[in-house]
């Protein structure tokens, strides 16, 4: 479509003889169905546009529908009120009549997941080169403002998303693959600049979509292998129990990250690779071929020691992402966890509400009760109590722990301690003597950081040292000096884990109302503003995308007005999980078509929930 000239042309209202000029009248097929409700001929885009040049800003409402071309259909599913409002949104789509994308590449979820990622990123890098990603403003109030587009852009994890999506028709064929952005309409004052936004629509993002929805402008080979890279990887991951493992780690892999603000791998000659210990070096074969070998972590209870600064917490800071696949050059790629793998840290102030965390605390001042614990405020061992019990609630099968963000009284209290403060007077039982029976009654294994108390040696089946960022295995050494001197605390094994009870969620405290309207808001990866109350998840160490949190506040918003009432947390989160694998993220927001979630883990789901400062529950016999 014609109105070229940039956006500095387009701030200038040039070229207003070529607006209408265009692909022709028609469209492909199935446009109607993917619009949101009306679908024109392209070409009125441009006379829409020009009609409404430097009028007041709502008249942008005119073009809030589909516009369907030859190759392409761009839909403004929802106009911004005014130019400091929240952007537009909108989508275009690509039939794959003509996109050809093999169906090889989207064969299975796990390529299917890839193949959305490679062109979110192929779009979002367009953008940015085309400096669409920058906005007009800071000037008077008269000036121009907005213009800029915004998708969102992958990380270093391969997520299912709502950026970019195949569309399936009837019968489950591909239809279409749609990429879904903001963008902020511009505007001179609070008029429209028309010129300017149809360079933007009818110009930009059509040439981008055929720069980036099209299999023959994309390397094959290279599309190809981040299919496969993420389906091995997945395929990996889901292995790992049938190999008698909870994770894995490539010998190769880049672990440590190019600073403490970026994902991304470290470089140069500081970047050690990882090398597995002879003695757990373990070969397993690969989905689509071949085999991959590395250190492989059994079931159990798991130590990894060594000296400060020497890569124990790098080691499992790779483990706690390694629950999601990794981009093809992130270093982490085929670094894997059991999928239900759960970072557990100490979090002082968060809410806890009717959590039995009796197996860890009993007896507290003024008998306040822990089968049924409830606190606004908790203290660093109830809270890592109460993210214990609840990770196992929601199905963990692997915790993974650094001793350098835990309670140290939740983990450990050494006998001293025990002679100067009576039995009765000590409310903790600390980790070190329950983790053997939560692996052993439970099946959930533990992977642990641990520097400054060997008492865990007892416990452990197997312990890795950390020198210089190379591991080796050192059970044999570690259970010697167990043996040559000996633990000061007694019986380790005596203390036996029993089964906590279920809780029951009260849908009807999950109001997100505020003035008489919804209010799920996301600013950070970090918070949820549900309604009047903030769910701060900055210790839900999991969480690898801020879009993930968005998606969260929806789903919880969905799970409140959708979901039967009378479930336990498992329950609802296998509802939840039945849901989003049957109708995608989009069932959580009906109609709205948001382009920017991204599939968090039932896991994090419900660590979310639990951090709802109104949530009310019941709680019911063991599941």
């Amino acid at each position: 479509g014609g109105g070229g000239g940039g956006r500095g042309r387009g701030r200038g209202g040039g070229g207003r003889g070529r607006w209408s000029d265009g692909p022709a009248s028609g469209g492909h097929g199935d446009g109607g169905s993917q619009g949101a409700g009306v679908v024109r001929p392209f070409h009125e885009l441009g006379r829409t546009l020009e009609s409404i040049d430097g009028r007041g800003y709502g008249s942008y409402k005119e073009i809030q529908c589909g516009f369907a071309a030859e190759t392409h259909t761009l839909t403004i599913d929802r106009v911004q009120g005014d130019p400091y409002a929240a952007p537009s949104r909108a989508r275009i789509s690509v039939p794959n009549a003509l996109a050809r994308f093999p169906a090889a590449l989207y064969a299975s979820r796990a390529r299917e997941r890839a193949l959305c990622d490679f062109l979110a990123r192929a779009f979002s890098r367009k953008v940015t080169g085309n400096r669409l990603d920058q906005k007009a403003g800071g000037g008077s109030w008269h000036g121009a403002k907005g213009g800029d587009v915004e998708v969102d852009t992958p990380g270093q994890h391969i997520l299912e998303r709502t950026s970019c999506m195949l569309l399936r028709g009837q019968g489950g064929s591909v239809d279409a693959v749609e990429v879904r952005f903001t963008v902020g309409l511009p505007a001179q004052g609070r008029n429209v600049m028309g010129q300017w936004a149809y360079d933007i629509l009818a110009t930009h993002l059509p040439r981008i979509a055929r720069e980036t929805l099209w299999h023959d402008q994309h390397d094959s080979a290279a599309i190809l292998a981040h299919c496969v890279s993420c389906e091995d990887q997945h395929c990996l991951r889901l292995s790992l129990a049938e190999h008698r493992l909870v994770a894995f780690v490539r010998d190769g892999a880049i672990l440590p990250r190019a600073s403490g603000a970026s994902d991304t791998p470290l470089s140069g000659d500081n970047a050690v690779p990882f090398a597995s210990p002879p003695s757990l070096r373990v070969t397993l074969p690969l989905k689509n071929g071949g085999e991959i070998s590395g250190m492989g972590i059994a079931p159990g209870v798991s130590l990894i020691v060594g000296g400060g600064f020497h890569g124990k917490s790098t080691l499992l800071d790779a483990l706690k992402v390694g629950v999601y696949d990794h981009v093809p050059g992130d270093g982490r790629e085929f670094v894997v966890a059991a999928p239900q793998s759960v970072a557990i840290r100490a979090e002082d102030g968060r809410s806890i509400t009717g959590t039995d965390i009796s197996n860890f605390i009993q007896n507290l001042p003024r008998g306040k009760d822990t089968v049924n614990f409830s606190t606004q405020d908790a203290s660093g061992s109830t809270s890592q109590a109460a993210n214990t019990i609840e990770a196992v609630e929601a199905g963990a099968t692997c915790l993974l722990i650094d001793e350098d963000t835990c309670a140290t009284n939740f983990m450990i209290r050494d006998k001293r301690m025990q002679m100067l403060v009576a039995a009765h007077l000590e409310p903790i039982t600390p980790f070190l003597f329950k983790v053997r029976d939560i692996y052993e009654s439970a099946g959930v294994s533990s992977i642990v950081v641990i520097g400054g108390c060997g008492d865990y040696f007892d416990v452990a089946d197997i312990v890795i040292s950390l020198e210089a960022y190379l591991p080796s295995e050192v059970t044999d050494r570690a259970k010697a000096i167990a043996a040559e001197v000996p633990s000061s605390l007694g019986d380790l094994e005596a203390l036996k884990m029993t089964r906590p009870r279920s809780r029951i969620p009260d849908h009807s405290a999950m109001s997100a109302v505020v003035d008489g309207r919804e209010k799920v808001l996301s600013r950070t990866r970090d918070a949820i503003d549900f309604g009047e109350v903030r769910i701060d998840l900055t210790a839900v160490q999991q969480l690898v995308e801020h879009s993930q949190t968005r998606a969260i506040g929806e789903i919880l918003l969905y799970s409140a007005q959708h979901m039967a009432d009378g479930v336990t947390v498992r329950e609802l989160l296998r509802r939840i999980e039945s849901d989003l694998d049957e109708k995608g993220l989009d069932v959580v927001k009906p109609g709205y078509r948001l382009g920017n979630l991204a599939r968090p883990r039932p896991l994090e789901i419900a660590a979310a929930l639990n951090r709802f400062r109104g949530l009310r529950v019941r709680q019911v016999d063991p599941e």
